[in-house]
C-alpha cells in the first residue's frame, strides 16, 4: 500500500464524514468544493476536510483510492459517497438525510428541508 493511499486509508476510516476537496471548508478554493462543502456547512455536519492542493501525492492518491476522477470526494462512514453533482441530487432528492440518518450522522433536518425549498 502506498504512503497517500494508507494515509487516506486511515483518514476515511478514522472520521464519520470526509471530504475532499480543493481548499478547506471555510475557504474552498473551487465552485464544486465550495458547493458540496456549503451543503455540509449548512447542515451541521461535523466533518473532516482534507486541502488536496495542499498534498500533490493525496491529489492524485484519492483519484486512484475512489477509481473517481474528480475532486470534491464525500466519504462516509469509510464508503465513497460521490462528487458535487452525486452529492446536490442526493441533497434535493433527500437521499443524503437516508444516507446521514443510516449511518448515524448528526445533521440539522430543517436546514436540509430549506435547501431543498429554495431548490424547488
Amino acid at each position: 500500500m502506498t504512503d497517500a493511499k494508507s494515509r487516506i486509508d486511515e483518514t476515511v476510516k478514522a472520521n464519520d464524514v470526509v471530504l475532499y476537496m480543493k481548499g478547506t471548508k471555510e475557504m474552498p478554493q473551487c465552485g464544486f468544493s465550495s458547493r458540496v462543502a456549503g451543503v455540509l456547512n449548512y447542515m451541521g455536519v461535523a466533518y473532516k476536510d482534507v486541502n488536496v492542493l495542499a498534498d500533490d501525492e493525496i491529489r492524485q492518491g484519492i483519484k486512484d483510492y475512489s477509481d473517481w476522477p474528480t475532486i470534491p470526494q464525500l466519504y462516509v462512514k469509510g464508503e465513497f459517497v460521490g462528487g458535487c453533482d452525486i452529492i446536490t441530487e442526493m441533497t434535493l432528492s433527500g437521499e443524503l438525510d437516508t444516507l446521514f440518518e443510516d449511518n448515524g450522522v448528526s445533521y440539522d433536518k430543517d436546514a436540509a428541508d430549506k435547501i431543498r425549498a429554495a431548490n424547488a
